[in-house]
């Protein structure tokens, strides 16, 4: 089930919406001419490496040898990836989906806000996100990369605000066919799918950062439902 678009129309045009998706864009053709190593090194150094930030909290030797493997790599100033790691992705498929659920959904978020207000939003839920993904993975070493936070939180707001929205999704059963599906019912299983996965994935692990992807949602959802009720009084 692939949504294609949503059956509200935005007012003005959503301009930090495609500039987000630009600059994310051009990051990404930028890592493309980057070999295994230079990637590699890249990600380190503009995602956020929990362990970079809590190898201190520990004198647990694993932690310990495992940051010492990694801090002859990273060099880049320890606050700019927090902002950073939002417009860096791990491949066509992460970058892909990202942009294609931020094209979706950030116009009427947009919208919504209005531009500057919407820039503030998408920047503090992936930071929210983020946090939200770190209480669960403290010591992690590997970076976390990616805009999905930022447009899950984008993704809650819309889920508040939109709730009567349609999404027109393409199913695929022995032939192709094109359903439209309520915002409310497709966002809410969205979310609990995330919440699920999360769950199993600190038990059997897993690439996927889905406890910044239900941060992002909350967050979403709270800043939403306080706009929501300037926007209706």
């Amino acid at each position: 089930m692939f949504p294609l678009y949503d059956t509200i129309p935005s007012r003005k045009k959503p301009y930090i919406t495609y500039t987000i998706i630009f600059i994310n864009v051009v990051i990404f053709l930028y890592e493309l001419i980057l070999n295994n190593a230079e990637l590699q090194q890249f990600f380190f150094n503009y995602g956020v490496v929990p362990l970079r930030y809590t190898h201190v909290l520990t004198n647990k030797i694993k932690y310990v040898y495992q940051w010492n493997l990694i801090e002859n790599i990273i060099y880049s100033n320890p606050i700019f990836p927090f902002i950073s790691h939002m417009f860096v992705h791990g491949g066509w498929s992460h970058i892909l989906g990202n942009m294609w659920f931020l094209w979706i959904f950030g116009d009427n978020v947009e919208d919504r806000l209005g531009h500057f207000n919407y820039l503030l939003f998408y920047l503090t839920g992936g930071l929210f996100a983020l946090f939200f993904h770190m209480s669960f993975n403290l010591f992690s070493p590997y970076p976390l990369v990616g805009a999905s936070g930022a447009i899950s939180a984008v993704m809650g707001a819309y889920f508040v605000n939109f709730w009567y929205s349609k999404i027109v999704s393409l199913v695929i059963w022995f032939v192709p066919f094109l359903i439209e599906i309520p915002a409310f019912i497709y966002l809410f299983i969205w979310f609990t799918i995330q919440i699920l996965n999360g769950t199993l994935s600190n038990i059997t692990g897993s690439g996927v950062a889905y406890w910044a992807h239900a941060g992002g949602f909350i967050y979403g959802m709270i800043i939403g439902s306080r706009v929501r009720r300037r926007y209706y009084i």
